[in-house]
């Protein structure tokens, strides 16, 4: 796939990242979801948090900010296949929705998804100092950022892997393994299958490698996301094979 289909299909690439301003607001996304049901456009989103302050904010701005950043993570628009695909998804596992939506909001945010890889290093139970997070986002380009926008994005990277579970500490922070749903995996198959990958390859890809489960979780919670109908999944020895009949690749 390239990255223009990529694109269309809802992937962001670049430096920036919607991180830079906020982490990924699990609450007021639960609570906007929890308002529509699956045929919501995106409309309808933007009427509920900005004209009828659905998410309670102080002023007319932070509701036009919250919104905007919002769609940054998740668009919103069912016309979008990674949103489409996610909504569809979200109300099938109550505990899937917070790393449900923080997969969503890594295939959208360069700056969030450069940050896997810090998580991933860390070991159960590990610390991650707030300053390891700045030192990697500056690693590149020391002059790029601001220290104290260094503090600030690491504060709402942090804070969002915290919300996923992955990180557990309000002041300090320590690596903790969550526990998947085969929703979870199910969407980690499809953002491979997105990037054009097929069979065991979409097993070592990045999207289930940030779910950090070891291979046989993976094949278990494929196998039930297929009787559940998410997905096809055929397994004999080593051999695998997942397809996805009830979705299109709009971008393909």
């Amino acid at each position: 796939m390239s990255q223009e289909q990529l694109l269309q299909l809802g992937f962001k690439f670049g430096k920036n990242g919607a991180h830079s301003a906020r982490s990924m607001m699990i609450e007021e996304l639960k609570h906007l979801l929890l308002s529509r049901d699956k045929s919501a456009i995106k409309s309808d989103y933007e009427d509920d948090i900005i004209n009828f302050n659905l998410l309670h904010k102080p002023t007319e701005k932070s509701r036009k900010l919250t919104y905007r950043h919002l769609v940054d993570l998740y668009s919103l628009d069912t016309q979008v296949t990674l949103f489409n695909v996610f909504r569809k998804w979200w109300e099938l596992d109550e505990n899937a929705q917070a790393i449900l939506a923080l997969q969503l909001a890594v295939a959208r945010d360069p700056l969030l998804r450069s940050s896997t890889e810090v998580i991933l290093q860390l070991e159960p139970g590990e610390r991650l100092a707030r300053e390891t997070m700045e030192a990697f986002l500056a690693k590149d380009d020391p002059e790029r950022f601001s220290p104290a926008s260094l503090k600030s994005f690491s504060q709402n990277i942090n804070g969002t892997w915290t919300q996923a579970g992955f990180l557990i500490g309000k002041a300090k922070k320590y690596r903790e393994i969550p526990k998947m749903s085969y929703v979870n995996v199910a969407y980690a198959l499809f953002l491979g299958h997105c990037h054009g990958l097929s069979g065991q390859r979409l097993f070592d890809s990045f999207w289930c490698q940030m779910l950090d489960q070891d291979k046989e979780t993976l094949y278990n919670l494929a196998y039930r996301a297929s009787l559940r109908g998410l997905l096809n999944f055929k397994q004999a020895s080593d051999i695998v094979e997942v397809t996805f009949p009830h979705f299109e690749l709009s971008g393909a």
